[in-house]
């Protein structure tokens, strides 16, 4: 019984990330996918967690099987299309209130959950963050904003919802890349993301969320 669950938790784990891959443009509609052996290889499991990762997004819609050819991304079920394939087209509003709802959870669980390495991490890309603002290099104060959001998702210890909010990080970015053409939004917003730090190493859900709140814009007071 163990080994069945352990089996069924593998390829449930490799299922989710195949769906993040093909969420980050790795793999696309059409697009076959590595053999069995490559993805054995690859994500370090058996042959049988392969083949059940597979059924289980075949059985989603989201791959074709086809016998002597090969497994193949594929989007089934008419013009219903998956939520992480939306997600590669998502942008302006949708997309913030998407971001707005994952943040302001994510901020709460890692008040709760933080451990002296999320800080430490936290503490290093935070500052990061910042230098790049100040050195006017947006491309790097980009990047380390997303992954300070990112590591605040780990923090967060939901696995569920890290995968969800990485899965729109590189929607945000790109978001950020077009909108933004200088740092001073980030400088500005500087002294926002140290309150939240401050309240996700001081444990403090309720101004964590209000934090996340003012960062992303949110006016609803909970």
């Amino acid at each position: 019984m163990d080994n069945a669950v352990k089996k069924y938790s593998l390829s449930d784990e490799v299922a989710s990330k195949l769906q993040q891959q093909i969420a980050a443009g790795r793999y696309k509609p059409g697009d076959k996918l590595p053999t069995e052996p490559e993805l054995m290889q690859q994500f370090k499991v058996g042959r049988s967690s392969i083949r059940e990762a597979v059924r289980i997004l075949a059985n989603s819609g989201i791959l074709r099987v086809q016998q002597g050819l090969g497994t193949f991304v594929e989007l089934q079920h008419g013009n219903c299309i998956p939520w992480y394939m939306r997600l590669q087209d998502a942008k302006g509003a949708e997309l913030n209130e998407v971001r707005q709802l994952l943040e302001l959870k994510i901020a709460e669980k890692a008040a709760e959950h933080r451990t002296q390495k999320d800080i430490r991490l936290l503490t290093q890309l935070l500052k990061k963050r910042y230098d790049a603002a100040l050195e006017g290099d947006i491309e790097a104060c980009i990047e380390a904003d997303i992954q300070f959001h990112i590591a605040i998702a780990d923090a967060a210890q939901n696995g569920i919802l890290a995968d969800l909010y990485k899965t729109i990080a590189a929607q945000i970015k790109k978001s950020f890349q077009e909108v933004y053409t200088s740092t001073a939004v980030f400088i500005k917003m500087h002294d926002a993301h140290a309150d939240l730090l401050k309240s996700i190493v001081d444990k403090d859900p309720a101004r964590a969320w209000h934090c996340v709140a003012r960062i992303t814009g949110q006016q609803t007071k909970k």
